[in-house]
């Protein structure tokens, strides 16, 4: 086949040639990762405690599954808290950028003390000051928003049964009220580092830009609106996308606080059929699994936005 027909330049052609003839070339460790998942496969088919161990990390029986009863309460719990803590910290990093960016004295030093206090204070010891130094003053305040989000839950699953689509009564609203303690902490240590992402995103736009609203007569906040962080969030998207996926993994944290997500529910039926190795390695590999699944949820936002911003 010539290089026009296969659709690559020749050079480019006779490079992925000798790649492959070379055997230090291959990506060996996705062989490695692709037989380390065929193996766990394996042993979830054929392991009767390594099966149970697997579904009793997603917060489900395989004898609920065959009763129909999907009740995947771990794996839920875990994106839960990653999604709603990440929410926070994307609004609250936002406004701290805005605020690092800002003329204001006072604004500024306030924002610049919030971030370099957070980013010096490793995510646990954050998560553990939040849930009993801060939570406990305001339960009350958040216990009303959670019975909200109760009543809305408990309606939702009530549709879902009357649809037949659920089974067994089960509110993950609830779930995810109870633990709104891991959501803040997360949110807000994950804040700061946001807030000096949006910093240099915003930074990075040329100041002629700045000066070309002024000149419009847009004031400050239609022009961050309309011009400067459309361009902004843009170019900050591989770093906005790679600390979700860290918050996801940091979420198992949450299992110091006894929130029953993967991790900890892995620790639970690790310590009691003592299968450390296999149950500790299947929850990696699903750690593994929803990483790969949100970078590549990443790449294909930046090439989006990359035909969007090109038109």
């Amino acid at each position: 086949m010539t290089a026009e027909a296969s659709g690559a330049p020749a050079g480019v052609q006779r490079i992925q040639k000798a790649t492959w003839q070379q055997p230090s070339q291959w990506p060996w460790w996705l062989f490695a990762a692709i037989g380390l998942g065929l193996y766990l496969v394996v042993l979830v088919f054929t392991d009767a405690e390594a099966r149970r161990s697997f579904w009793y990390m997603l917060g489900q029986t395989p004898e609920g599954l065959g009763a129909g009863q999907l009740l995947f309460k771990g794996i839920v719990i875990t994106i839960t808290i990653a999604v709603f803590g990440y929410a926070l910290a994307m609004v609250v990093g936002l406004i701290l950028g805005l605020t690092r960016t800002s003329s204001n004295p006072i604004l500024y030093n306030i924002a610049s003390f919030y971030v370099e206090v957070i980013r010096g204070v490793p995510m646990l010891v954050l998560l553990l000051y939040v849930a009993f130094v801060l939570a406990p003053p305001l339960t009350p305040i958040f216990a009303g928003i959670a019975n909200v989000f109760i009543t809305i839950g408990n309606v939702f699953v009530w549709l879902l049964q009357q649809l037949g689509l659920m089974v067994a009564p089960f509110t993950p609203v609830t779930t995810m009220a109870s633990h709104w303690r891991a959501m803040i902490a997360l949110g807000l240590g994950y804040a700061a580092f946001e807030a000096e992402i949006f910093r240099a995103g915003i930074q990075s736009i040329e100041r002629g830009q700045h000066e070309a609203a002024k000149a419009l007569g847009l004031s400050y906040f239609q022009a961050m609106r309309f011009i400067i962080l459309p361009q902004a969030i843009r170019r900050v998207l591989p770093a906005l996308g790679n600390d979700f996926i860290a918050m996801v993994k940091d979420s198992s944290l949450a299992s110091v606080l006894g929130v029953q997500d993967m991790t900890q529910l892995a620790k639970l039926v690790a310590a009691g059929n003592f299968l450390y190795m296999q149950t500790l390695t299947m929850l990696a590999f699903i750690y593994l699994i929803m990483v790969v699944l949100l970078t590549r949820l990443v790449r294909w936002m930046e090439h989006r936005l990359q035909q969007v911003y090109v038109r």
